[in-house]
């Protein structure tokens, strides 16, 4: 694969044998990052488990406590009192059957998360094949299908973020974007770590935190050393 000349420049920065410490690995990632807007820096963390096994699956959400530098567009699909607490809570976009209809019948796709109270579920459970691939499918586990429609869409908007693994056993976040500043930083990857090595399933066995590594939208990627985090999930296996 053939790269630009500023992405060959700020990978010079960068040692690809080395596992860097967490503020050495953002501060080198913030400086790669050369593009004309603000881009967003993610953590890709990859686990010891089978994502294939039901009992090893790691998925969950948590707010990160400096947001993530995203408006985020919010969708409530719920009905009666919930509607007005959806509206007042901040949500982008309130309704039920007409949304479900917008999304089934037009494509309409403008939201970057969706909530859903219980009671809503059926309605929602209409556009599985078209939320599902997008990430977009309303769950339990990550608080959004709530009867708490108002703290969902608080949460969402303050900077909450699910993580899940892909096929190859891979947990792909944002953290935030490089104009935050190498503290902030790292004050949500710690976070998110540490939600990550909590939701640790008994089933796994062997070195849970493989590797991770944190790159920006447009520049290389900086390895992290993983033995802080492994050293924290084997005290929580």
């Amino acid at each position: 694969m053939k790269h630009g000349k500023k992405y060959v420049d700020s990978a010079k920065l960068i040692d690809r044998s080395k596992l860097y410490d967490t503020d050495e690995a953002l501060e080198l990632c913030t400086k790669a990052a050369t593009a004309k807007f603000d881009e967003t820096v993610e953590l890709h963390v990859k686990l010891g488990v089978d994502s294939r096994h039901a009992d090893q699956q790691v998925r969950g959400a948590i707010v990160l406590p400096n947001g993530t530098g995203k408006d985020v567009r919010v969708l409530a699909i719920c009905k009666g009192d919930n509607e007005k607490a959806a509206q007042e809570a901040g949500a982008d976009f309130v309704g039920a059957e007409d949304m479900t209809q917008k999304i089934q019948q037009e494509g309409w796709m403008d939201f970057d998360v969706l909530i859903t109270t219980p009671d809503c579920m059926g309605l929602v459970g209409r556009l599985g094949k078209i939320l599902g691939p997008r990430g977009l499918m309303p769950n339990p586990k990550a608080g959004t299908v709530t009867t708490d429609i108002a703290k969902a869409i608080k949460e969402a908007k303050a900077g909450k973020i699910e993580y899940r693994l892909d096929k190859t056993n891979i947990i792909h976040c944002p953290i935030g974007k490089v104009s935050f500043g190498k503290e902030k930083l790292q004050e949500n990857l710690e976070t998110l770590m540490d939600a990550i090595v909590k939701a640790k399933p008994a089933a796994a066995k062997g070195q849970y935190i493989r590797s991770c590594a944190v790159a920006s939208t447009m520049g290389p990627s900086v390895k992290l050393n993983p033995n802080k985090f492994t050293a924290t999930a084997a005290n929580n296996g």
